[in-house]
C-alpha cells in the first residue's frame, strides 16, 4: 500500500488492533481501496482532529477536519494535511446541537464506544426525569447503558439512592463508586475487556474527570469543587477526548453536559420506557390515547400508584419534543431544497 508519502507503508496491525480494529473495519478500509493508512480520532480543536496512529511517524497527528462530519473515537484515514475517510460509526451518542441557530442539526458527543456510563452525583436527589433524557440517548446511541452513582464518600447509605435510579432504569448495570477512595473502578474498568471503549457522560460537577483519574491512575483531568446544595460545579473537562486505559481499552471523558436535548430516537424511547410501552399493550383500544378512555392500563397503573405520574408526563414530553424535532428537519429539508432548485444549473 502507497502511503501519503509516496512511499509503501504496512498497516501496523498490534497497533490498530490496541485501539479496537479488526477485522470488519479492515474489510471496510479495503473496500475503500486502502487509501492511507487508517486512525482513530483522540480529540477535535476548532477544525483540527488528533488522530492515533493514523501516520508513518510516532504519536498522535493533528490534521485538519474542515468538510468532514468526524467525532472524538471516530475511524478515518488522514492524508498528510487532512481526514479524506469516515469510516462507518458502529454507534455514536448524538444529542441536539445546544449552540444557538442549530435548531435542525445534531451533536455527535463521541462515537464507536461500547459502553455509555451516565454518571450522577451521591449527596444530591438523583434527578430521574434528567436520568430518564439521558437513557434515551444511551440507548439509541447503539452502546450498552450503565449508570454509575459516583461520590460515594459523601455519602453514609448510597442503597437508597441506588434502589430509586433502578425503579427508572430496570436491568441497567447500576455501579456505585468514589474515585477519592478508589470504590467501584475496578468494576467500571471491567467494561473495558476486550480493548472495548467507554464514554463518561453527565452533568457538570458529577465527579466523572475524579473517576477518570483514578481509573487512568493518574491525574490527567483537573478538578474542581462544587457547590454543596446540589452538587453542580463548573466544567473541569474542556475537550473531549479518547484516553488508554492501563491494561487496555479506552475511555472517553466528555465535558460536563447542561443540556440534555433529544435527537432522533430510533427505539430509545421504547427501551427507555419499556415499562409504560408494556403496559400500552394491555389498553382495552389499540389507538388507545390513555387520557379518558375505558380499559386503560397506562391510566389504572398510575391510579393503582405502580406507576409514578410524572414519569408518564415525561414520556409525553418527550414524545412531543421528538415530534417536533421531525418537524424542524423537515421544514429545514424543504428549505434546502428549495435554495438547490433555484440556483443556476451548472455549465459544461
Amino acid at each position: 500500500m502507497t502511503g501519503w508519502h509516496g512511499c509503501e507503508v504496512s498497516v501496523d496491525v498490534v497497533e490498530l488492533a490496541e485501539l479496537g480494529w479488526d477485522e470488519e473495519r479492515e474489510a471496510e478500509w479495503r473496500r475503500f481501496g486502502a487509501p492511507g493508512l487508517p486512525g482513530r480520532v483522540a480529540r477535535l480543536d476548532r477544525g483540527w482532529s488528533s488522530v492515533l496512529p493514523g501516520t508513518v511517524v510516532p504519536g498522535p497527528r493533528r490534521v485538519r477536519n474542515l468538510g468532514a462530519d468526524v467525532a472524538v473515537g471516530d475511524w478515518v484515514v488522514p492524508s498528510a494535511e487532512r481526514v479524506e475517510h469516515v469510516l462507518a460509526r458502529r454507534s455514536a451518542f448524538v444529542r441536539r446541537a445546544s449552540f444557538e441557530g442549530a435548531r435542525a442539526e445534531s451533536d455527535t458527543v463521541a462515537a464507536n464506544i461500547d459502553v455509555v456510563f451516565i454518571t450522577h452525583a451521591l449527596g444530591a436527589e438523583p434527578n430521574r426525569r434528567r436520568l430518564e433524557r439521558e437513557l434515551v440517548l444511551a440507548f439509541d446511541s447503539g452502546a450498552q447503558p450503565a449508570i454509575v452513582l459516583t461520590k460515594a464518600d459523601l455519602v453514609d447509605d448510597p442503597e437508597p439512592a441506588r434502589r430509586e435510579v433502578l425503579a427508572v432504569a430496570p436491568g441497567v448495570p447500576v455501579i456505585v463508586a468514589s474515585g477519592r477512595r478508589g470504590e467501584g473502578i475496578e468494576e467500571l474498568r471491567s467494561f473495558a475487556m476486550g480493548r472495548r471503549t467507554l464514554a463518561f457522560l453527565g452533568a457538570s460537577g458529577a465527579g466523572k474527570s475524579t473517576l477518570v483519574n483514578a481509573m487512568l491512575g493518574e491525574a490527567v483531568q483537573a478538578t474542581t469543587a462544587v457547590r454543596s446544595g446540589d452538587q453542580r460545579g463548573r466544567h473541569t473537562t474542556v475537550a473531549t477526548q479518547l484516553l488508554a486505559l492501563p491494561g487496555g481499552g479506552w475511555l472517553i471523558d466528555t465535558p460536563g453536559m447542561r443540556a440534555v436535548s433529544l435527537w432522533l430516537s430510533g427505539t430509545g424511547l421504547e427501551r427507555a420506557f419499556a415499562d409504560i410501552f408494556e403496559l400500552m399493550e394491555h389498553c382495552r383500544f389499540r389507538n388507545c390515547k390513555h387520557d379518558q378512555e375505558p380499559g386503560c392500563a397506562v391510566r389504572a397503573a398510575m391510579e393503582s400508584g405502580s406507576l409514578e405520574p410524572e414519569r408518564w408526563m415525561n414520556l409525553e414530553r418527550l414524545i412531543a419534543e421528538e415530534h417536533a424535532i421531525e418537524r424542524e428537519q423537515q421544514a429545514h429539508a424543504r428549505a434546502s431544497n428549495k435554495r438547490k432548485a433555484g440556483r443556476p444549473a451548472p455549465t459544461e
